[in-house]
């Protein structure tokens, strides 16, 4: 039986609490990852936080609610929601094409807008070879367009689903021209003001950061630090550092209250559909599942060194969020709906 499955069971004899310190030293002891956060809000307030672990590893400097993860693709609901505001705002038409705020942009073989980039629908590659890894520091999301602006895309845009972290540097630059305001500023503005996240930024390797983690890979069942790189060519796809504690926070925005009017929420929760009419399961950059009955949204992140995952489950007004500075480590919707349903 699955862990989600005995929730029920187990609470009668354990406290929540207890529940989510079994779920986490599961999944540390099973992952093997030098240091683990991971915080749960339900109805209005974080009701649990625990972190595990180390945060560095060569100077014995041990995790805490204040340790800043890489995020890797959790980054995108950051991109999404600051989007979303700027629709609302009036500053972003989402069905426009991208050359009303990019001329430079070259054309694409149909219309590419900010609708298709939040829905992974715009035809745009994702990473190619060692992409991935990237020493050059970028001083403009603009300057990161230059690998795909020249390429053809992979279908007209629309045609079907295709994970592409490029095109939410498009996005990126867009919504830079929508709000008058280069990326990183947008996204304080926008989103972390207007949320207090204090623990949530750009992963500058310029700047003193406090409180980020050292980053950590596995090779040949040995942690070493990971290689090198320099997430300013992904800041609006992949580059940003947080805590589970201000992830949770920002998910449980999105359940309700006044960071988003409901009819923005419910597009952002609407799976878009592909030219055949099937649905893609993603809205505005959130994945829409049904897990054992129960609808719920996420995302994962993986990012050089870290990996986070953050879960809404509506109906219980509940958001899960971990984070780890280990990379290429599984865990998702399972360890978090035992979360949730801890609490629940």
């Amino acid at each position: 039986m699955s862990l989600p499955a005995l929730i029920p069971l187990l609470r009668a004899v354990d406290s929540p609490a207890s529940l989510a310190r079994r779920t986490i030293d599961d999944v540390k002891a099973s992952q093997k990852t030098p240091g683990l956060s991971a915080a749960v809000w339900k109805n209005g307030a974080i009701v649990w936080s625990e972190s595990l672990g180390q945060a560095d590893l060569e100077d014995a400097v041990r995790v805490s609610a204040r340790t800043r993860f890489r995020i890797g693709s959790l980054s995108k609901l950051l991109t999404a929601a600051a989007a979303a505001r700027l629709y609302e705002q009036g500053l972003l038409d989402i069905d426009a094409p991208v050359q009303q705020y990019l001329p430079t942009f070259p054309e694409k073989s149909g219309k590419i807008t900010a609708r298709l980039l939040l829905g992974h629908l715009s035809g745009l590659r994702h990473y190619r070879g060692n992409e991935y890894l990237n020493a050059k520091h970028y001083t403009s999301v603009a300057d990161t367009l230059k690998t795909i602006e020249d390429e053809p895309l992979l279908q007209p845009p629309g045609a079907k689903y295709s994970y592409s972290s490029y095109g939410f540097n498009l996005l990126g630059a867009a919504l830079e021209r929508a709000a008058s305001q280069e990326f990183l500023p947008v996204i304080q503005r926008q989103v972390c003001e207007p949320l207090q996240l204090e623990s949530t930024t750009a992963d500058d390797n310029s700047k003193i950061v406090l409180g980020r983690t050292r980053f950590y890979s596995l090779t040949n069942g040995e942690i070493g630090n990971s290689p090198y790189t320099d997430l300013s060519d992904r800041w609006p796809s992949g580059g940003f550092l947080s805590t589970a504690e201000d992830l949770a926070h920002f998910g449980a925005a999105h359940l309700g209250g006044p960071f988003l009017k409901p009819d923005t929420r419910r597009l952002m929760f609407t799976s878009q559909r592909a030219a055949d009419g099937k649905d893609t399961d993603v809205g505005f950059a959130w994945r829409i599942a049904t897990i054992a009955g129960r609808r719920v949204y996420h995302h994962g992140g993986d990012s050089i060194g870290g990996r986070a995952f953050l879960l809404l489950w509506p109906d219980q007004s509940i958001a899960v969020a971990f984070a780890s500075n280990l990379d290429r480590i599984k865990f998702a919707e399972t360890e978090a709906m035992a979360l949730a349903e801890a609490f629940a």
